[in-house]
């Protein structure tokens, strides 16, 4: 049977938001164009396979500056989360499991609902 962890709420609550703001992020990036500066397309086939972009209109100011955003924030809560103050409890593997099944706590309370 799989250990289970008490995580602290703070701790949960900072996983899931990094969760949600780099799946935002991720789909702003889908989103945009490919460059972030205007750039004409081209197409290159002398490589093992071929690669083709369209022309790049580049990001707006407003769509690198929502990218900086999200990313300050993934930042941020990468850090809390990664030095929250409840890793101090746990050792070696254990510690190892636990950060595992903490990215995972979303996925299981949905399974059990």
């Amino acid at each position: 049977m799989a250990a289970t962890y008490d995580f602290p709420s703070d701790l949960l609550a900072g996983q899931e938001e990094l969760q949600q703001v780099q799946g935002e992020l991720s789909a702003l990036l889908k989103r945009l164009p490919w460059s972030v500066e205007p750039l004409d397309g081209f197409s290159d086939d002398n490589g093992w396979r071929k690669i083709e972009r369209p022309a790049s209109p580049g990001w707006t100011a407003d769509e690198q500056a929502e990218v900086e955003k999200l990313r300050q924030r993934e930042h941020e809560l990468a850090v809390f989360v990664s030095t929250h103050r409840y890793w101090a409890e746990l050792t070696g593997a254990d510690r190892m499991h636990a950060r595992s099944r903490l990215k995972h706590t979303r996925e299981k309370a949905e399974e059990s609902s």
